[in-house]
């Protein structure tokens, strides 16, 4: 049980929903769970934010940036009381020592942590935490998702204000509307990558 698991797709899969049906599943049975979020939605002192499904679902969660120390905090959590399970959602804006810390928290808290995260960016690129989490979890999970032909969608397109698909840019923005889930031929028929 206590695994470091990995949950990846393209965006608009559901990810941020089976993470909260999850750690709902964890509450309903009495066990105490504690959940995480990127601090990119949240205020630059924020300590919490909330996690939010394009269906209408949400809980309240501590946020993450890249300077916090998750296993610090995990142990002091566990210390203070009962917790059963760590639940991460955009776990792809983790670094590699965020998810080496996490790793821990399975390997010496005996906790399971259970990460939600796209695995590459617009560019068809790895985020720093999806590569961490592809080279260290115990378990990896895809969740699938669409192109509009009917194929499986592998990657993430960021479109314009025309609804072109951007080539360049931060690899790091939380505008969802931005985005599409293409199959990998339709992904590189609109980036036109060579």
């Amino acid at each position: 049980m206590s695994k470091l698991y990995f949950t990846f797709s393209a965006m608009n899969a559901g990810k941020s929903a089976i993470l909260l049906q999850a750690a709902y599943n964890y509450r309903e049975r009495g066990m105490e769970v504690m959940l995480w979020t990127s601090g990119h939605h949240g205020e630059a002192d924020a300590e919490s934010g909330s996690i939010h499904s394009r269906i209408g679902l949400e809980a309240e969660a501590h946020l993450f940036r890249g300077d916090t120390d998750l296993f610090t905090r995990i142990e002091t959590q566990k210390r203070e009381g009962p917790l059963h399970a760590i639940f991460i959602d955009e776990a792809q804006f983790l670094t590699k020592d965020q998810v080496w810390q996490l790793a821990r928290a399975g390997d010496q808290l005996g906790l399971p942590v259970l990460c939600y995260g796209l695995r590459t960016d617009f560019q068809g690129e790895l985020f720093e935490g999806s590569a961490a989490l592809l080279a260290l979890a115990d378990d990896l999970r895809e969740a699938r998702t669409i192109c509009h032909c009917g194929r499986k969608a592998t990657m993430t397109a960021r479109l314009d204000e025309q609804g072109e698909a951007l080539r360049e840019g931060d690899q790091v923005s939380v505008a969802k509307g931005k985005y599409v889930s293409l199959c990998r031929q339709h992904w590189e028929a609109a980036v036109g990558r060579c």
